[in-house]
C-alpha cells in the first residue's frame, strides 16, 4: 500500500470515529450564515432589527442542527446563539463576536463533514463549493479544489483548505502589533479564529489554540512585554507550519506533511471555553466575553470583556463614534443608547485604565451624558476627549489641556445651552430694532449696515430658536420637532460653509454700508451734494439732525 493510500485510509477511519459523517442541510446553513451576518451589521443601528435577524437565525439553526453529526459543535452553536441574544443588551461588538463564534463553528462542522463524505467515496460538490466561498477561494484555486474533490482525493482537499486558512492566519498575525489597541486585538482574534480550523493538522507542531489565547490575554491585560515574544514565537512556528504545507500530498509525500490525518480528529475543538478570542470569520472576527457552557471541547468562548477591544478603549471609542453620528443627526435617543454602551464597555477595560486617576471622572461624565436631554454633538466630542485623556494618563503620557478644558466646558450643554442661546436669540432683535428706530429704513447705507448685522446674528438666532425647539422635541419625544435642531449651524460639518457664506455676505454688506456713510460724511472722496443724496435716499432726516 502506498503512503498516499495509507493516508487516505487513515483519514477515512478518523472521520468515521469522529461521528462527523453525513450531509448538512446547506439551505439552512446559508440562511443561518446570512441571518447571523445581517444581525451583526444591523446591531450598529438598530437592536430590534438585530433581534429579528437572530430570530431568523434560530429558525435556521433548528433546521441545520439535526444534520450536524458532532453534538459538541451543536451545543457550541446553541450556546453562541444564546450569547448573541444576551449581547443585544450590551455592545454591538459583543454581538458581532458571538456571530463570529457561530460562523467559525459552522465552518468547522462543514469542513469535517465534507471531508468525511469525500473519504467515504461520496460526492460532495455543493459542500466543496460552499467551502470554497467560506475559505475565500476563487477562480483557479476554487477549480482545483473542485477537481480534487471530484477525483476522490480528500487529502488534497484538506491540504488546499488548510493552506487557505494558514494564509489568513499569517496575514492576521503580520498585521498584529505588540501594543494594546483595537486593531491588534482584532487581527490576533482573526488569526486565532482561522487557526481553529487547522489546529489538529499534523504539521502544527507546538502550535495550539491555547497559545493564541494566551497572546490574546496578554494583549487585553496590557502585558506588552510578554506579548512581544509571544507574537514572535507564533509567527515563527506558523512559518514552520506553513512550510509543511508547501507540497501537495499527491505530488510528493512528506513525513511531516500529513494534512489528511490532521484535518479532523474525534470531537474536534474549534474553540474552547477557557481560550479567549477563539473566533474566526472574514466578516466579523472579533473577541467576546464568555457566554456558554463549560464544555471544554466545543463551547466556543472568547475572553471576558468586550468583543472588539477588550483590554483597550477601542469599544468605548467605537460606541462614542456612533453616538457622535447619531447626535449629528439630532437622534438623541440613539446617541444616549450608544453612550450607555460606551459606559458599559468602560467597565471592561483592564486595571491599568481603571486605576488611573481620571477613570472616575470619565465614568461619571458618561453616566451624566447617557441620561442627558437635548444632547448635542459637542457634548459627545468632549466625552471622546476625556476618554483620550484617560488613555494618555494610563500610558504615562502628558494630558491634553484642550481635552481637559473641553470636558469642563461640556457642562455648557443640554438645557443650559438651549435656554441661554434662546435668550441670546431674543436679544439679537434688539440692536436691529434700535438701529432702525434711530436712523430709519430709508437710507441705503444704513439698510446695508442693518442687513449685514442681521446676517452676523443669524447663526445665534438659528441656534436659539431651533435649538430650543429641538430640546423640547427631545423632552416630549417628538421626532419631527427634535429634528429641527439640524437647522442650526453648529450641528454638523455642513454648518461651517454656511457660516462662512453668511459671514462673507455680512462683511460685504457692512463694508458697502459704511463706505456709503463715509462718502456722505465726506470722509472718502468728495461729499455728496444734497440733491445727490436726495436721489439716493428718499429721506436724509438722519443727516440733517446731525
Amino acid at each position: 500500500m502506498t503512503r498516499v493510500a495509507s493516508r487516505r485510509v487513515a483519514l477515512s477511519a478518523l472521520l468515521a470515529v469522529s461521528g462527523a459523517a453525513g450531509a448538512q442541510d446547506l439551505a439552512a446553513y446559508g440562511k443561518l450564515a446570512a441571518s447571523l451576518d445581517a444581525a451583526a451589521q444591523a446591531r450598529t443601528t438598530s437592536a430590534p432589527a438585530a433581534l429579528a435577524q437572530l430570530d431568523r437565525a434560530q429558525e435556521a439553526f433548528q433546521a441545520l442542527s439535526p444534520t450536524l453529526r458532532n453534538q459538541k459543535i451543536v451545543t457550541g452553536l446553541n450556546d453562541t446563539l444564546s450569547g448573541a441574544r444576551a449581547a443585544l443588551a450590551r455592545t454591538p461588538a459583543e454581538l458581532q463576536a458571538q456571530v463570529a463564534l457561530a460562523r467559525g463553528l459552522m465552518r468547522k462542522a462543514l469542513y469535517d463533514q465534507t471531508l468525511s463524505r469525500l473519504a467515504g467515496g461520496e460526492k460532495a460538490g455543493e459542500q466543496v463549493a460552499l467551502l470554497s466561498r467560506e475559505f475565500g477561494l476563487a477562480d483557479a484555486s476554487a477549480r482545483a479544489l473542485a477537481q480534487d474533490a471530484q477525483g476522490g482525493q480528500p487529502e488534497r482537499v484538506a491540504w488546499r483548505l488548510q493552506r487557505a486558512a494558514v494564509t489568513k492566519v499569517n496575514a492576521a498575525l503580520a498585521a498584529t502589533q505588540p501594543r494594546q489597541d483595537a486593531a491588534s486585538y482584532l487581527n490576533l482574534a482573526r488569526a486565532t479564529g482561522w487557526f481553529t480550523v487547522v489546529q489538529d493538522a499534523a504539521g502544527v507542531g507546538e502550535l495550539s489554540v491555547t497559545r493564541f489565547g494566551d497572546a490574546l490575554r496578554q494583549l487585553t491585560s496590557g502585558d506588552v512585554a510578554a506579548l512581544r515574544p509571544s507574537l514572535a514565537a507564533l509567527r515563527s512556528d506558523m512559518k514552520t507550519f506553513t512550510a509543511t504545507l508547501a507540497t501537495a500530498p499527491g505530488v510528493k509525500p512528506v513525513t511531516t506533511t500529513t494534512p489528511p490525518s490532521g484535518a479532523v480528529k474525534p470531537d474536534p475543538a474549534p474553540v474552547t471555553a477557557g481560550k479567549p478570542g477563539t473566533t474566526g470569520t472574514d466578516n466579523s472576527s472579533t473577541g467576546t466575553n464568555g457566554n456558554g457552557t463549560g464544555d471544554g471541547a466545543a463551547s466556543a468562548r472568547p475572553p471576558a470583556g468586550t468583543a472588539s477591544a477588550a483590554g483597550s478603549l477601542g469599544s468605548v471609542y467605537a460606541a462614542l463614534g456612533r453616538a457622535l453620528s447619531e447626535a449629528s443627526h439630532a437622534n438623541a435617543p440613539a446617541a444616549r443608547e450608544q453612550i450607555a454602551l460606551a459606559r458599559a464597555a468602560l467597565n471592561n477595560v483592564p486595571n491599568t485604565l481603571r486605576n488611573a486617576a481620571g477613570f472616575g471622572g470619565v465614568a461619571a461624565a458618561l453616566d451624566r451624558a447617557a441620561g442627558a436631554q437635548a444632547l448635542r454633538p459637542q457634548t459627545v466630542q468632549a466625552l471622546i476627549g476625556q476618554v483620550a485623556n484617560l488613555e494618555r494618563e494610563a500610558a504615562g503620557q502628558p494630558l491634553s489641556a484642550l481635552d481637559r478644558v473641553s470636558g469642563v466646558a461640556s457642562g455648557f450643554g443640554g438645557w443650559v445651552r438651549a435656554l441661554l442661546f434662546a435668550v441670546l436669540a431674543a436679544l439679537a432683535a434688539a440692536p436691529l430694532y434700535l438701529l432702525n428706530l434711530a436712523f430709519g429704513g430709508r437710507n441705503t447705507s444704513w439698510r446695508a449696515v442693518g442687513a449685514g448685522l442681521a446676517l452676523l446674528l443669524l447663526p445665534v438666532f438659528l441656534e436659539g430658536l431651533f435649538g430650543l425647539l429641538g430640546a423640547l422635541g427631545d423632552l416630549l419625544n417628538m421626532g419631527p420637532l427634535r429634528s429641527l435642531t439640524n437647522f442650526t449651524l453648529f450641528q454638523g460639518a455642513y454648518g461651517l460653509p454656511l457660516w462662512w457664506l453668511l459671514s462673507a455676505g455680512a462683511l460685504g454688506l457692512l463694508s458697502a454700508g459704511f463706505w456709503g456713510l463715509c462718502q456722505q460724511f465726506g470722509l472718502l472722496g468728495q461729499p455728496k451734494t444734497a440733491s445727490a443724496r436726495d436721489k439716493d435716499d428718499a429721506s436724509i432726516d438722519w443727516d440733517e439732525d446731525f
